[in-house]
């Protein structure tokens, strides 16, 4: 039996029970975590052995299945973790550059639908072929130098050749362990559920890339997400939408319960139009909201500078793009484009949503967390929360290369004192980002004739 057919199966039983969640938090005042224990079938011996499932909700990975089987009669053990949760709207690539030792010790949450590669020895780990699992970056290389073993002596007796490049290769992938050159470590998940740790949270790791993508049709098709086609229906004008409250129904990303989400265009004063999009559920109480930008990429992008001088700047409206990254300089951090999506709020409610995520983060507070990195990060909270607070004056800084985020000026039509907008050319990695090189607006249909 799977774990996600033994969840399934627990659930049902347990319909006529009490109310007590399915899926347990992760935390350390959780402090007697019981794991469900089945009956299972060994593989190796073909006796019954024992499998153990502990359901468990993690931060920033939605809901976990953490699975393991023991079989005492040949002592054969295995563990895996299985994404109980949605999976995510787009997709995700982690792209790291080791350098030290210490690099192989970052924690790695890898689905069974993850590609793993390291591009300087030419090393791929398909996806589906291998199950989900938390560990290190040394220990994929290790299950991955496992696996190529494991059938070596019967490649010596058939074919020594490729026995021969096999040994060399697995020779390779140990000397990478000792990091005598930098190397190259690639995760890319379609489902957005992998990770990879950043020991600098919440400061920006120079060495880690994180990228979201929009998944292709074939990934989609992979993951068994192939959407419907919609039928087609005449566009509502802008005048009717403008006035409108638009409802569809989608699935709540906690609970995956069907809710309702709402989307509004609104017109910011002295600023531009943008949608909002607000999701409330009814069965576990989760909302959230977002903010898209109504019109088209400006032409050029905006760095916005507002000096912290008075806890009346807390009350400051704030639109953050998806392609808006935040720094404080004071506080050394640096929160990059796309985290924490869209958002329309006020500058207290921005500080207090980096605060959450940080605190959130169980790679950095939780169980994970070495005490030096968990002292180093409480220093952090508190100072920022000194911001919130009004008692430290600090700068706050926006970079959207898109043009599309918006600080409040309090004293519009006049100049702000405090507040200082740039306008700059945006750089061709950032047009890059953007998707802007590749747009074609003129001459396009001669050149698809060709």
């Amino acid at each position: 039996m799977s774990a996600l057919g033994a969840v399934e199966a627990g659930a049902g039983s347990g319909a006529g029970g009490g109310g007590a969640a399915l899926f347990r938090p992760l935390g350390a005042e959780d402090g007697e975590p019981r794991p469900a224990e089945i009956e299972s079938l060994c593989m190796k011996c073909h006796r019954n052995g024992v499998t153990r499932l502990l359901l468990t909700r993690v931060p920033f990975f939605r809901e976990l299945i953490v699975s393991s089987f023991s079989c005492a009669a040949c002592g054969w053990a295995d563990a895996e973790i299985q994404p109980a949760g949605s999976i995510q709207e787009r997709g995700v690539r982690y792209a790291l550059a080791v350098g030290s030792r210490q690099d192989m010790n970052r924690e790695v949450v890898k689905t069974d639908c993850a590609t793993a590669r390291i591009p300087e020895l030419d090393f791929e780990i398909p996806a589906f072929s291998q199950k989900g699992v938390l560990t290190t970056i040394e220990g994929i290389i290790d299950r991955a130098v496992m696996g190529l073993e494991q059938d070596q002596p019967v490649r010596w007796a058939t074919d020594k050749e490729v026995a021969s490049k096999i040994d060399e290769f697995i020779g390779k992938l140990k000397q990478l362990k000792e990091v005598h050159s930098p190397f190259t470590f690639i995760i890319d998940d379609p489902s957005g559920n992998s990770f990879v740790e950043n020991p600098y949270a919440p400061q920006k790791d120079e060495a880690l890339v994180v990228t979201h993508y929009k998944r292709t049709p074939q990934q989609a098709a992979m993951l068994g997400i192939e959407g419907e086609e919609l039928d087609e229906k005449p566009a509502d004008s802008v005048e009717d939408l403008r006035n409108e409250v638009l409802q569809f129904n989608t699935n709540c990303p906690e609970c995956n319960a069907p809710a309702n989400t709402n989307m509004k265009l609104v017109q910011i004063p002295h600023f531009k139009e943008v949608i909002i999009m607000a999701t409330n559920c009814d069965s576990c109480g989760h909302r959230t909201n977002e903010v898209k930008s109504g019109g088209a990429i400006e032409p050029q992008g905006t760095r916005i500078t507002l000096r912290i001088t008075d806890p009346s700047d807390m009350t400051r409206d704030i639109l953050k793009s998806e392609t808006c990254s935040v720094e404080i300089p004071e506080l050394e951090f640096e929160l990059g484009m796309g985290a924490l999506g869209g958002k329309f709020t006020t500058l207290e409610g921005l500080l207090k949503d980096i605060k959450d995520l940080v605190e959130r983060n169980p790679f950095t507070l939780g169980d994970s967390s070495t005490p030096s990195k968990k002292e180093k990060l409480q220093e952090f909270v508190g100072r920022l929360q000194e911001i919130i607070e009004g008692k430290t004056k600090a700068h706050f800084i926006m970079d959207d290369p898109a043009g599309n985020s918006y600080l409040q000026n309090v004293y519009a039509p006049e100049e702000d004192p405090e507040l200082h907008v740039e306008r700059y050319e945006r750089t061709f990695e950032q047009n890059e980002e953007l998707g802007i090189n590749d747009m074609r607006t003129e001459g396009y249909e001669g050149a698809a004739d060709r």
